[in-house]
């Protein structure tokens, strides 16, 4: 996103939205789990705040978050029907790399794209309660200014939307040491082109689970496998097809190691939960749409 325009001259208030951008595009890519919708949003929210009355603005990072969630809250309605029509499993835009792209997103380390997968599953107002309470830690007072209900509401919201994440969501008592080295091992594995199926089932936990994303646009799976055998006999058909061929390298996707995978132009964005020394999730981003911003 380019450096935005002052408002009426106005170079304090600039300086001020540049400071919290990375944060306001943390919030919308959380809610939006898209970094092309976050940062069109915060732009919005931008212009929006230039032609508010700023007399009545008493808190500017406050009225941008509380903008940033409405409009980002109005994006995640209008997206549901088209994630419905979508070929094959829905993941995630990554956030791929060693640091924030350009500065221009402030990632909460609890959203992975597993985290991201399990949101999608709740209505946009849990999500939105969730992930701004939660996540964010803002009063629900400020929630519900955001969602349009009560603050009680919103509380009920997150509740909700809290025990749902803490049943599906994946967990993270590895350290990031820990999590590293699998990654790592799998890599290795992958890179061999044989698919040496002791090692790699040494690194499966039986009901791991892959999802896969082409978005009709490339080849992918479009169920996710579960299972140890089957996801085994999947990674096999990669390590046969594409070992040896192309270039995987460990990075950092959505803010722990994964893997980067690009051959020709295609790419491949591997985002892996490891759970006690073994993978419990691995999501495969393809479509080409959401990796514009991967180099």
């Amino acid at each position: 996103m380019s450096r935005p325009p002052y408002v009426n001259g106005d170079e304090a208030l600039a300086a001020e939205f540049e400071a919290i951008r990375p944060r306001l595009v943390g919030v919308a890519y959380a809610l939006l789990g898209s970094l092309d919708e976050a940062e069109d949003v915060v732009q919005d929210a931008w212009l929006r705040l230039g032609r508010a009355e700023r007399s009545e603005i008493g808190d500017v990072t406050g009225w941008l978050v509380v903008t940033v969630s409405r409009l980002a809250l109005d994006v995640l309605r209008s997206a549901r029907v088209r994630r419905e029509e979508y070929v094959g499993p829905w993941l995630p835009e990554p956030v791929v790399g060693g640091g924030d792209p350009a500065d221009r997103v402030t990632l909460d380390e609890s959203m992975s794209l597993a985290m991201l997968v399990v949101l999608e599953s709740l209505s946009p107002a849990e999500r939105t309660s969730f992930v701004l309470h939660d996540v964010f830690g803002l009063p629900f007072g400020e929630v519900a200014r955001a969602v349009g209900r009560s603050a009680a509401a919103c509380r009920q919201l997150a509740a909700r939307a809290r025990g749902h994440v803490a049943a599906r969501a994946p967990r993270f008592e590895v350290d990031e040491a820990e999590h590293r080295r699998v990654v790592e091992a799998f890599a290795r594995i992958i890179r061999g082109g044989d698919g040496d199926i002791d090692a790699l089932m040494a690194l499966l936990d039986p009901d791991v689970v892959i999802r896969s994303d082409g978005g009709g646009v490339v080849g992918a799976a479009r169920r996710p496998v579960r299972g140890a055998d089957r996801v085994g006999r999947f990674m096999r058909g990669i390590a046969g097809k594409f070992g040896g061929t192309g270039r995987l390298t460990v990075t950092t996707v959505n803010g722990r190691a994964g893997l980067l995978w690009a051959r020709n132009g295609e790419l491949a964005v591997y985002g892996l939960t490891v759970s006690e020394g073994r993978i419990t999730e691995i999501d495969i981003v393809r479509n080409p749409e959401k990796l514009r911003s991967v180099r």
